[in-house]
């Protein structure tokens, strides 16, 4: 499984990438699509919606279970990927490629307090 180190991590498996204009890009992990097996459905967060970290805004179904998505820092989602929500197994084609949403975030320097992929990996493989 694929954890690229550009990318922040959460124990509840999503990834992080700061953007250039300063709003963040989530999605979920190479390790949980795989854990999930074939994404079927997506229900993504409303743009405009303010998230606070940790919260649960969003759902990945898949031919197995439900799962729940947390935001991974708090923030206002200002976009969400309907891409991936017309086509959710793009998730599983790629799931860094698929994201899902993304937010302005409350404080950026957040994302530097979630877990690199060294530490990410630790956890996915326990």
């Amino acid at each position: 499984m694929s954890t690229p180190t550009s990318l922040r991590y959460t124990e509840s498996h999503e990834w992080v990438r700061m953007e250039p204009d300063g709003t963040v890009t989530v999605g979920i992990t190479d390790h949980a699509q795989n854990a999930l097996g074939d994404v079927v459905f997506l229900e993504l967060p409303d743009v405009g919606r303010t998230l606070k970290a940790g919260e649960n805004c969003a759902i990945v179904e898949s031919v197995k279970a439900a799962s729940d998505i947390y935001a991974p820092i708090a923030g206002e989602v200002i976009e969400t990927n309907q891409a991936a929500v017309d086509a959710p197994e793009s998730v599983n084609a790629d799931a860094y490629a698929a994201w899902l949403f993304k937010l302005k975030p409350v404080n950026a320097d957040d994302v530097t307090k979630l877990l690199d992929a060294a530490a990410y990996d630790k956890i996915a493989d326990a």
